[in-house]
């Protein structure tokens, strides 16, 4: 407890252990110390004068000359102190004087106890006891004092000439009166500074009992917050000014006798009466209540038993939080929804569905998550503009907020993602369910001005207990199922299967095999050379990536295409590859050897790469390789990306510095002429899926002969892929395709095989 190391008293000596608080305490008793003494000094020197005349009638004797001068200096020395104590302010300095007086008289009636009178020995007994029980010094100079005395009255006393006396009796018998009136001198120190302190204690309490009172008081009249003050039974006993002006008026003159009458719901007030009995007082007490003209408030009220009188009272503060309510039903909702189409947000649905989860599993029931995206949502957006797109998105909510139950839950993720959360004994039959009447209402184009807008959805269905337990397995699972309606052609739903699961880990274990391949440089260039078909001459390659596995051996692309999804690890291999290419054109061009142009292709992801034509560039000027000796293979998938942007300026810098660009696979993808003409493409690939079959089917040849004719009218030069048989071959020459290349002619080949190759060509005959 505060202020009990400061109370503690000495074991002998019963004073306080601290000297601040001992001082406190000599400070305060300073006056009746001061009184005390004075009394002490006046008693000592008429005493003494009185002995003084007596001791005249001992006129002649040797008894006259001692007595008379030694109560001289006793009387003497007790007006001196007296006059000396007038002037002192302090406990120190009226110990000072104190102890002077002890000393002189002790010695002055040691010399008086020498004479061996009557009295001398009771003297000897007295005066110690004097010094321990009348003398207030501090313990330590009561003992010093009382001990020096002690000696001095029984040197005076045992000096020769006096009665034969026990002298080892006498000095036992005074040291036993020193250490009894040490102890009783102890007992009353304790006495007094404990009796103080308890008195201090109390005077302290009832001044702050005093202030406390007052303090109460003019809080409670002056506080700007609402008080009332009940009796338990809810009678009203006083209010605060603060009270009667928000009430609107005071409950007198309404006429309200208990407060029961001010809560709308009654409930209230015996929860919060309850609350408050139980553990002495209540914070954040929220309630409606209702004020003098009628209007309902929602109020915080904090509540405190206190007692009145000896009989049990409540007082209840009161603060208006109606419009704070309001406010943060705003901001919840704010921060909660989405503010196009009012629908929850994905911090919302998270929340709603780990409840869901949770409520599922103590109910032994399941759950069902329904992934919905808008197909073509894009292309909307593009063609009619984000009007039509917002149009789209609230028409689309509000059909979906139409067809779920009251306790499902439907969110809006972002963009034009929706997701619905079902709670149900049989999760999936219902999610199958609702996921048909999805479909089927959002078929229904959306009106927009004079535009019907087409809503076609995918759907991604994962479940629980089926699929997942957690919320992050159960969103993953619902993504997959997603991709996969996305990947059958949309417009429809899907559920999710663990193959699922094991694609997408299949794809992250080739990634991970790649960043490896390409630390160890197993990811190199293999070179398929292209033939000039008037001349049977090569006239250049292409470079496909190969993986040299440790364990499977060379693998072509199609065993790791997916990595290529990865645009970070697409930009690395296609930089790999680039790199090992101008450093094996350097090395065959210092062997003598003409290997032509040299094509490389770039995927989608790495014309995300601003800067990379300027790369490439960099990375021929470092090998020493002409410009011209590289041409860059693109399919029409990178014209429609988001880096659409990036792709002009990248070919435009190619085509400047004289690298050809050849447009791969073409007629396989979504690109329209209209890109030939946009964008500087050099040469036309047709796709081996067209030339494979050149020689049955009709079709085929017909596609293949309309890509020659096409090139030729604009000026390109056309290479068919794919090219396997010397029918094939024969045919594409005579239809005027300029270039072929397959394994007709050559399998692909490492860097190193190149020269060699080159040095024994021989055009297969075509007759």
């Amino acid at each position: 407890m505060p202020g009990t190391s400061t109370q503690a008293l000495t074991l002998f000596g019963g004073e306080f252990s601290a000297p601040e608080r001992e001082s406190v305490f000599q400070a305060e008793r300073l006056p009746d110390t001061l009184r005390h003494t004075r009394l002490l000094f006046l008693l000592s020197a008429v005493l003494n004068t009185l002995f003084f005349i007596s001791d005249w009638r001992f006129h002649g004797t040797s008894h006259f000359y001692v007595a008379i001068p030694a109560r001289t200096v006793v009387v003497l020395i007790a007006l001196l102190c007296l006059w000396f104590l007038r002037k002192t302010t302090s406990f120190q300095g009226a110990q000072k004087v104190m102890i002077a007086w002890e000393w002189v008289t002790a010695a002055a009636v040691g010399v008086l106890v020498s004479s061996h009178s009557d009295l001398a020995l009771f003297v000897v007994l007295m005066l110690p006891s004097i010094y321990y029980l009348v003398v207030p010094t501090a313990f330590r100079w009561s003992m010093t004092s009382g001990v020096a005395c002690s000696v001095m009255m029984l040197i005076g006393y045992l000096s020769p000439g006096g009665p034969e006396t026990p002298v080892i009796g006498l000095i036992l018998a005074v040291v036993t009166l020193n250490v009894a009136l040490a102890l009783v001198l102890t007992r009353s120190n304790r006495l007094q500074r404990t009796e103080w302190a308890a008195t201090q204690a109390e005077r302290r309490a009832n001044q702050e009992l005093t202030q406390s009172r007052a303090m109460f008081e003019t809080m409670f009249k002056t506080v700007p917050i609402p008080l009332v003050v009940v009796r338990t039974n809810g009678e009203i006993v006083d209010s605060n000014e603060a009270g009667t002006r928000y009430f609107g008026a005071h409950w007198k003159s309404l006429g309200i006798q208990s407060v029961d009458e001010v809560y709308i719901n009654p409930a209230d007030r015996k929860a919060f009466v309850e609350a408050i009995q139980k553990d002495g007082q209540v914070t954040d007490f929220e309630t409606l209540i209702r004020l003098a003209d009628g209007s309902i408030r929602t109020v915080l009220l904090a509540g405190r038993l206190i007692d009145i009188n000896g009989a049990p009272h409540i007082m209840s503060a009161a603060i208006d939080i109606t419009e704070r309510k309001a406010a943060e039903e705003r901001s919840w909702r704010v921060v909660s929804h989405d503010a196009l189409t009012d629908l929850p947000n994905r911090a919302f649905f998270q929340g709603r569905l780990e409840q869901a989860l949770a409520e599922a599993e103590r109910q032994g029931t399941g759950v069902s998550l329904l992934l919905i995206d808008l197909d073509k949502f894009k292309a909307i957006n593009d063609s009619l503009g984000h009007d039509a797109g917002d149009v789209l998105l609230k028409g689309a909510a509000d059909r979906l907020r139409r067809l779920i139950r009251d306790d499902d839950t439907i969110a809006r993720l972002g963009g034009d993602e929706f997701i619905i959360v079902i709670a149900d004994p049989a999760p999936l039959v219902r999610a199958r369910e609702l996921s048909e009447r999805i479909l089927t209402e959002l078929r229904q184009p959306i009106p927009y001005g004079a535009e019907l807008l087409t809503c076609h959805v995918s759907i991604g269905v994962a479940s629980f207990p089926a699929h997942g337990s957690k919320p992050s397995e159960l969103m993953k699972d619902a993504d997959l199922a997603l991709n996969a309606a996305k990947a059958r052609g949309r417009n429809c739903a899907v559920v999710y299967t663990p193959d699922m699961r094991l694609h997408v880990e299949h794809k992250a274990t080739v990634a991970r095999g790649i960043q490896e391949a390409l630390q160890w440089g197993q990811i190199v260039p293999f070179y398929q050379p292209k033939v000039d078909l008037s001349n049977g001459r090569v006239v250049g390659f292409e470079a496909l990536a190969r993986w040299r596995h440790p364990q499977y051996g060379l693998l072509t692309p199609a065993a790791f295409s997916s990595a290529f999804e990865d645009p970070e690890l697409s930009i690395a291999v296609g930089e790999s590859i680039i790199r090992q290419v101008a450093s094996d054109i350097r090395r065959w061009i210092n062997q003598g050897c003409d290997c032509g142009r040299v094509a490389v292709n770039l995927s989608s992801a790495q014309f995300n790469w601003i800067g990379l034509a300027k790369r490439f560039l960099e990375v021929l000027q470092s090998a020493d390789v002409p410009n011209h000796r590289l041409e860059v293979e693109i399919t029409e998938t990178v014209f429609l990306g988001r880096s659409a942007t990036h792709v002009a300026k990248a070919l435009k810098q190619f085509h400047d510095n004289g690298i050809r660009i050849a447009l791969d696979d073409f007629g396989t993808g979504y690109a329209s002429l209209i890109h030939l003409k946009q964008f500087p493409v050099d040469d036309i690939k047709i796709d081996q899926s067209f030339v494979r079959d050149l020689e049955t089917d009709a079709e085929n040849a017909a596609i293949v002969l309309a890509v020659i004719e096409l090139g030729m009218s604009l000026g390109m030069d056309v290479i068919a892929e794919g090219v396997e048989t010397v029918e094939q071959a024969r045919f594409l020459k005579e239809k005027g395709c300029q270039q072929a290349q397959g394994n007709f002619y050559a399998a692909p080949m490492s860097g190193k095989d190149v020269p060699s190759f080159l040095k024994s060509w021989e055009p297969p005959p075509l007759s």
